[in-house]
Formats: C-alpha cells, structure tokens, sequence
C-alpha cells in the first residue's frame, strides 16, 4: 500500500494526517467493516476516524482514484461493489500483468535472500493447507504474488497490480470457504519459483498465466454458481 510520508530528524518515517486517514479508511473497507454500498458523509467519516474533514476528504479522494469508493458531491462517499463482471475484467489483468512480471523476474539476477523469501512465503502456503487455515493460507498466497510482481523491477507494473489486487481482495476473502482445497495452486506458485531461479521466462509466464486463468475462471465460478453478483 503506497502512502506519503516524510523522514523525521531521527529517520523515522512520520506518515501525515491524511496518509493515517487513507491507511485506515483503506483497511476498513478491504476487511469489510465497511461493507459495500456503505455510504458516509465527509463529516460522518472525520468523526468516525476522529479527524478533521480536510485529510478525511482527500483520503476519500485517493481511494475514489484506486477505485475502492465513489466521491460525490455533498453525499460523501459510497463504498464501491464489485461484480462479476468486475472480477472478470480484474482477473484478466491480472493474467496478463503477472504473467508478465514473471517472465521480467526470470531474467533479472535476484540475491539469494529474495529468492529465499520468494520460497519461505511458497513454503508457509504448504503448512497453512495442512493446518487447516485458510486465512493464513489467502495472506501467503496474496504476499506471493505481490513478492513475485514486485520481482519484476517493473514500477509501473507493480503499482497496477497492487491496486487490482486490493480492488479483488473483498471478494476473495468472502468466497474463502466456498472454494476447493488449494493444493494445485501451491504446486503452480513453486513451479513458478523453479522457472524464476533456472531463468526459464517463457515457462515462467507460461505457468503463471494458466495458474490465473484458473484463479479466475474458478472465483468467478464460485460468484455464478452461489448467485454472488455483487459483493
């Protein structure tokens, strides 16, 4: 999540009014305290995050730009739903786009660290599936993929990705316990790493794109199928 800040004489970073508004406001809204369809006043969201209307409006403003709320004029803000043709259209960027990132990362020379921590998020996917957990499984998954697209070197590509996957990631956690066991998904995410390290790009794209297709062929079933046209 990309905020603003400023370094302090110490060199501790020192986020503003505003960033703590956007940081808050945001995390509110991906872990559904506001669910969508919400709607609240400037003057209702400064009092609920006990601030002035200034930060409280430009963090509205920041977020209407990610497209999590929509901004309207003397009505505050409305938490944005996502439909499946929402998904649809996020999922096939994501494929796309990280797919992509995957072919730049195998190309690039990565330390051994990184790429230990590319393995270490790929192992703590395996041990949260025998555990049973599949919350800590979705923060594994979801930190793969933002390690992997991050590996790229590619900014611009890193900051698309990273707002899709927030705009998606409400309806991923609320289809959480709808969805099968993810035991494929962990074998494509460490097949991807084995193409990253043994600098195979093209299978590194290949496999990445066809695990998305998958991803998003099955979320958007699971929406159908349990008539979640809108979340």
């Amino acid at each position: 999540m990309a905020v603003t800040h400023r370094q302090t004489k110490t060199g501790k970073v020192k986020l503003s009014l505003t960033d703590k508004a956007y940081n808050e406001l945001k995390r509110r809204i991906l872990d559904n305290e506001l669910p969508p369809g919400t709607q609240l006043m400037e003057s209702e969201l400064a009092e609920l995050l006990d601030i002035s209307r200034t930060p409280a409006r430009e963090a509205m403003m920041r977020l209407e730009v990610e497209g999590l709320v929509e901004v309207r004029a003397r009505h505050g803000m409305k938490v944005k739903p996502i439909s499946v043709s929402d998904m649809n259209e996020i999922y096939a960027l994501l494929t796309g786009l990280e797919s992509t990132a995957a072919w730049q990362a195998a190309q690039i020379d990565h330390s051994k660290k990184t790429l230990d921590a590319l393995r270490q998020t790929v192992k703590e996917m395996d041990d949260t599936l025998v555990n049973g957990d599949m919350k800590a499984w979705a923060a594994a998954d979801e930190a793969f993929h933002r390690q992997l697209v991050e590996m790229s070197g590619n900014q611009r590509l890193i900051q698309i990705v990273h707002r899709l996957l927030d705009q998606s990631y409400r309806v991923r956690m609320m289809t959480l316990s709808l969805r099968p066991k993810p035991a494929k998904s962990n074998e494509d995410h460490a097949d991807v790493v084995d193409a990253i390290v043994n600098k195979d790009a093209e299978e590194a794209r290949r496999i990445h794109r066809i695990h998305r297709e998958k991803a998003g062929d099955m979320l958007v079933g699971l929406l159908k199928k349990y008539n979640l046209t809108q979340l």
